[in-house]
């Protein structure tokens, strides 16, 4: 059976992501998708949350060789070991993304080197999207219909509530 996982903060997780998971989904038997923690952002969802609305967007979408795992104090290599998982999956949205990314599957090489990490592209539709600029659409009560599911638009919403001026 071939595993690959899918690491990343998901905060929250938008359909850009969704549509990289779909694309490992038809690639693999089985994707991890990992909810995991980069130490140079802040959060607006606990792990739990984004562990939560990562499952309830899986549901929605119907994607059913899918198991979300919440591992934030983990390292990708060391989990992708202890899985046994066959890829690394990350997801691309533009040149900037890809500098990003090359650094990070230098880096897992490195740590993993019998683990390749595959770049899978974010649906065009998606690409210019971020959590950080939807987070300032919802801050602003914009419309997220078009880049989030609806569990994770209304999370957000009621989420960024708190932070209105």
């Amino acid at each position: 059976m071939k595993t690959a996982l899918f690491p990343g903060s998901f905060d929250p997780i938008t359909k850009g992501h969704l549509s990289v998971l779909k694309d490992a989904s038809q690639l693999f038997d089985k994707v991890y998708l990992v909810i995991m923690t980069n130490t140079h952002k802040h959060y607006l969802f606990t792990p739990e949350e984004r562990t939560a609305l990562a499952m309830s967007s899986i549901e929605e979408l119907g994607i059913e060789n899918v198991e979300v795992l919440c591992r934030p104090a983990s390292i990708t290599a060391t989990l992708a070991e202890q899985l046994q998982v066959n890829a690394l999956i990350r997801g691309v949205r533009n040149e900037k993304d890809f500098n990003y990314e090359n650094e990070i599957a230098s880096l897992n090489r490195k740590l993993a080197p019998e683990i390749p990490t595959i770049l899978l592209f974010t649906d065009e539709n998606q690409r210019l999207i971020s959590s950080s600029l939807l987070k300032e659409v919802a801050k602003l009560q914009g419309e997220l219909s078009p880049f989030l599911t609806k569990t994770v638009s209304e999370a957000l919403k009621e989420k960024m509530k708190d932070y209105e001026e």
